[in-house]
């Protein structure tokens, strides 16, 4: 029996507790999902968006499953003291992948602005679920969606009116914890109504030194002039497996950053899907990765552009060390439709050693005339005339490497536009290149 197989059977022999352990809202969804899951099975390298990764091979190997939604022991807020300066944010906690309602500084956030967990939604928002989810996580599409919608059972909604600006970043810290060896199927849906401004920190941390493995999906709807920061840091441990999938629809004047950072992992593969429906419409994604030791960092990206007078930027910066595998497949896609479009793709790797190695695959596929597209990736070695004019000026070869690489990274970390995070994140990156394994937080996440 194959690991797709034996997924199935799993789904099939739990499927009554998982319903009964969950709200009806989201078991509408399982049987099509299933279904596709069945159809697709898991992918292997075979499947060209997957070519870097082989997706059925990360997944074998025992992992429990809290179907019962047994709640964990661990007081989150207790362990998680985030320690930002001058970072105020109104923090909301999942466990594994379970939502905990305790949210701080929730009173202070703007009227109508909505935090709660998928699988205790309030009837009033029962009409925007059935609008928005799974609108975009198309699970015909990916085996890991389709996986994900049969099995997931808990996540997060949130909701901001129209013409409602948050100014306080809305922080989601996403735990992992277990004695066991544990896979966790997270969901998280934002809605950005017309007119309003909203940034987001989504942070990973596992606790616990097992393996986890971690399937997730993000969805997020930008309305008509609406402006959504999206900002993930990834420090989970070298045990970890997560398949991450994000999209984002846009429409008319709206403008979404996202932002994936990889401080530490096991493998990652992240998927992230920009689709711009609306003219005028911007689209700026972006992703840095630091690995080391025998970490995988697999970043695959969509933006297609329906309409016209759409932009989209986009920069992935990654920096190897000793084994490290990553990858980067980008695909701008350009409709008929979609005149005067203009779009960025940039990805640029350093390889510290020799048995590191970087996949780049940056793709245009166009089918419109009046547009100004471009794209372009580079894999190669710090600037050895750089590091011989440092030294001649007095620093030794280790701060000389710590420099460039410090400047290399921080350009994607620069477009962070949260004043205090960028600046600790540059504290992180530092700490990182040097070895030293830090948490975001002042906690005993580790």
């Amino acid at each position: 029996m194959d690991t797709t197989e034996k997924l199935l059977e799993l789904y099939k022999r739990e499927r009554g507790i998982i319903e009964e352990n969950c709200s009806y809202i989201l078991n509408g969804t399982r049987p099509s999902a299933i279904s596709s899951f069945k159809k697709l099975g898991l992918p292997t390298r075979k499947l060209e968006k997957y070519k870097y990764t082989d997706v059925a091979q990360f997944f074998e190997g025992d992992y429990k499953v809290n179907f019962n939604r047994a709640p964990s022991s661990l007081k989150v807020d207790e362990v998680f003291k985030c320690d930002v300066p001058y970072l105020d944010t109104a923090q909301a906690f999942l466990v594994n992948d379970s939502f905990h309602p305790e949210i701080t500084k929730k009173d202070i956030l703007p009227r109508g602005v909505t935090i709660g967990g998928l699988n205790a939604m309030s009837e009033r928002f029962l009409e925007w679920f059935a609008k928005y989810y799974g609108k975009i996580a198309d699970t015909r599409e990916d085996a890991i969606v389709a996986l994900n919608t049969a099995l997931v059972q808990d996540g997060v909604f949130i909701y901001i009116p129209k013409n409602t600006v948050v100014d306080m970043p809305i922080q989601l810290i996403n735990i992992l914890t277990s004695k066991e060896n544990l896979m966790v199927n997270r969901r998280l849906l934002i809605i950005a109504e017309e007119n309003s401004q909203v940034n987001f920190l989504l942070c990973n941390h596992t606790v616990d030194p097992v393996s986890f493995l971690m399937t997730g999906v993000t969805e997020i709807f930008a309305g008509e002039n609406a402006h959504v920061n999206f900002y993930e840091i990834e420090e989970n441990n070298s045990k970890s497996k997560r398949f991450n999938h994000t999209f984002v629809y846009q429409e008319s004047n709206s403008t979404v950053q996202v932002n994936g950072m990889t401080l530490h992992n096991g493998i990652s593969c992240n998927c992230t899907n920009f689709y711009l429906a609306g003219e005028g419409a911007h689209a700026d994604c972006n992703g840095m990765a630091i690995i080391d030791k025998e970490q995988h960092v697999d970043n695959i990206t969509l933006i297609e552009h329906s309409v016209p007078h759409c932009t989209s930027h986009e920069l992935y910066k990654y920096v190897l060390d000793d084994k490290s595998v990553g990858a980067f497949t980008g695909m701008i896609l350009v409709r008929p439709n979609a005149q005067k479009t203009d779009s960025i793709q940039t990805n640029r790797s350093i390889c510290l050693t020799k048995d590191a190695r970087m996949y780049a695959r940056p793709q245009l596929e166009i089918y419109a005339d009046d547009v100004k597209c471009a794209h372009g990736a580079t894999v190669g070695q710090l600037d050895e005339d750089a590091l011989f004019y440092m030294r001649t000026r007095g620093m030794s070869m280790y701060e000389a490497r710590l420099l460039l690489m410090f400047a290399f990274i921080n350009e994607v970390v620069d477009k962070i536009k949260i004043e205090p995070l960028k600046e600790r994140l540059h504290i992180l990156v530092e700490k990182r290149f040097k070895g030293e394994l830090c948490n975001c937080s002042g906690s005993d996440i580790k």
